[in-house]
């Protein structure tokens, strides 16, 4: 009886062991297996993200003291540089207060004069965006270099001062994603120089959403910048926060499964607001979507 209870239970003892074995070995089902995350690039991060249009379409009117707390409060570190007239006389008083806070003075829109001796001065290397022209022509090639020629003097300036030259996205052909790689490309050779390049926005580019993955291609080696915003198919309103466009899912997909580890915008751009709630809207609503992917 003995003999037989010590049988059985060795018995036992290899069936559990051998059952135990079965389940380890057996892939886990579709509820069991890990999620695959998708690798959030560093360009995303908060204090890499850039500020943009945070000065005249401020609804709060701040000034470089209390814009440039606002920057740091909000956990950024990097401000694209947009101005009106008035904003002239307090153009170095806004580099002084960066640097005190250690926020980098990343680009400055178009030009002024005033800027090139304290781009020497403080020894910062902003990026220059600036609109190309929409030029008349009988071929496309001609096209190209007007826009070119139209934008040389100041693509100089930029590359004698060491900072890198954006054509920037608006409106209309100058604002097509082939036709600013063209002219690009016309600089580069011209000037033989590649701190020449491209910022693409998104609120300016709402018929674009179709061809996005396309044209993101085409733009990347020459991308400076990318500034997001919230999109729709039709763009009503034009200036959405981020996450709450009906495309920005799939958009933010396509930048991430892109490879592009560049410069990434988020703006206010709406004159009826307080730019520290815009960008809260853009960087809640972003930081929303990236998790969404997760």
């Amino acid at each position: 009886m003995r003999i037989f209870l010590i049988k059985s239970i060795a018995k036992l003892t290899f069936k559990v062991a051998m059952l135990t074995a079965l389940m380890v070995s057996m892939p886990a089902s579709a509820e069991e297996s890990p999620t695959k995350k998708v690798d959030i690039p560093s360009n995303f991060q908060k204090d890499r993200l850039v500020a943009w249009c945070i000065v005249p379409f401020d609804a709060a009117k701040r000034g470089p003291v209390a814009r440039a707390d606002m920057v740091v409060n909000l956990g950024l570190r990097r401000v694209a540089y947009d101005w009106r007239s008035e904003h002239i006389p307090t153009f170095e008083q806004e580099i002084q207060e960066y640097q005190k806070r250690g926020i980098e003075f990343f680009a400055f829109w178009d030009w002024r004069p005033e800027m090139e001796p304290l781009i020497r001065q403080y020894e910062i290397s902003p990026q220059i965006w600036k609109i190309a022209p929409s030029p008349e022509a009988e071929t496309y090639a001609e096209k190209i270099r007007i826009a070119g020629e139209a934008l040389k003097p100041l693509a100089e300036k930029a590359i004698s001062l060491d900072c890198s030259f954006g054509i920037y996205n608006h409106v209309g052909w100058s604002g097509e994603p082939e036709n600013m790689v063209a002219v690009c490309q016309w600089l580069r050779k011209t000037l033989d120089s590649d701190k020449i390049g491209i910022v693409y926005n998104q609120h300016h580019g709402h018929e674009h959403i179709e061809n996005f993955e396309a044209d993101l291609q085409l733009m990347k080696p020459y991308l400076l910048c990318l500034n997001l915003n919230g999109m729709n198919p039709e763009p009503n309103p034009k200036i959405l926060p981020v996450g709450q466009g009906s495309e920005d899912l799939q958009m933010i997909k396509t930048i991430l499964e892109s490879g592009y580890q560049g410069p990434i915008g988020v703006l206010d751009h709406r004159l009826e607001l307080d730019s520290e709630l815009s960008l809260k809207q853009n960087l809640e609503g972003l930081e929303k979507t990236l998790k969404e992917l997760n």
